[in-house]
């Protein structure tokens, strides 16, 4: 299967080296420093406050040509309008592994509805300089999967086929028939939580202030109540059910645990600000509906 992953960011990094390792035939696109970066050292990777760096030679390109089997795009919420417009002359399935709670309409409108297949990478990370630091166990060994599915909930032959590929190379995936439920109701808990941990300072100044986890929760809580559907995975609902006391308590151990702090919630960056705002226009419109 020839790929293409698009996004040269932490996840995007740790997919490309993970599949270029397996022996797949994939290149990962790059821009500007981090091009030039990846061609001096390949993907150099870590896990966690390790001084091993591991350096991965993942071919890289500025600007792809040709067909693919797979596209998989690893950029943010705010990026996906000018990345619509380079994938719209590529050929291959794309497969949109980000944030995203509008819908496959707008990316099919300019791709090719017949192209799109939506999904959420598990896994988190964050870049020192060039380097990649990465829990492990998030990546490799998580037991939640790494959802994907189609548009239209069907289970299809290209569907199982990415899937397996994905897991063939030690990556957990499932397929998931509401995977647009999925992402919005991740979209719904994740702008709160990235806001408040933002305004905070980090997740775990968050944790330190209960009422400031309060207020997110109750934000939260209302997003939920005004979906279209109900919350997926249907865990997600115990967010609307469970005692307040309860539920701030256990979102404060979160936000001081490992798998917070080195989930990203620690950036403070604009393009996580910008992302979190488009996000939430989102969720704004699709709660409207």
């Amino acid at each position: 299967m020839k790929l293409l992953v698009y996004g040269a960011g932490v996840l995007g990094s740790l997919f490309a080296a993970r599949l270029h390792e397996a022996g797949h035939d994939v290149s990962l696109l790059a821009r500007r420093e981090r091009l030039a970066a990846l061609r001096r050292h390949g993907v150099q990777l870590a896990e966690e406050d390790s001084p091993a760096v591991r350096r991965v030679p993942v071919p890289v390109v500025e600007h792809p040509a040709g067909g693919y089997d797979l596209i998989a795009v690893f950029v943010r919420t705010h990026q996906v309008d000018t990345v619509l417009e380079s994938l719209a002359g590529l050929e291959g399935d794309v497969l949109f592994l980000l944030n995203w709670a509008a819908g496959a309409e707008p990316l099919g409108a300019v791709i090719g509805h017949e192209r799109v297949l939506l999904g959420f990478p598990m896994a988190g990370g964050t870049m020192d300089g060039d380097v990649v630091r990465y829990r492990a166990a998030n990546f490799m060994t998580r037991r939640v999967a790494m959802p994907i599915g189609e548009p239209d909930g069907r289970t299809t032959p290209r569907l199982e086929r990415i899937v397996e590929a994905f897991r063939t190379i030690g990556i957990s995936a499932k397929t998931e028939p509401k995977m647009d439920a999925w992402l919005k109701t991740h979209a719904a808990f994740e702008v709160p939580l990235g806001q408040a941990v933002h305004t905070a300072g980090g997740p775990v100044a968050l944790a330190d202030d209960p009422d400031a986890v309060r207020g997110m929760l109750r934000l939260i809580r209302q997003n939920l109540a005004a979906m279209p559907t109900p919350p997926t995975p249907r865990g997600f609902a115990a967010l609307r059910t469970l005692p307040e006391c309860l539920l701030v308590a256990t979102l404060r151990r979160f936000l001081r645990s490992p798998t917070a702090v080195h989930s990203g919630l620690s950036d403070a960056s604009p393009a996580t600000a910008a992302e979190l705002a488009r996000l939430a226009e989102q969720i704004r419109a699709c709660t409207k509906r």
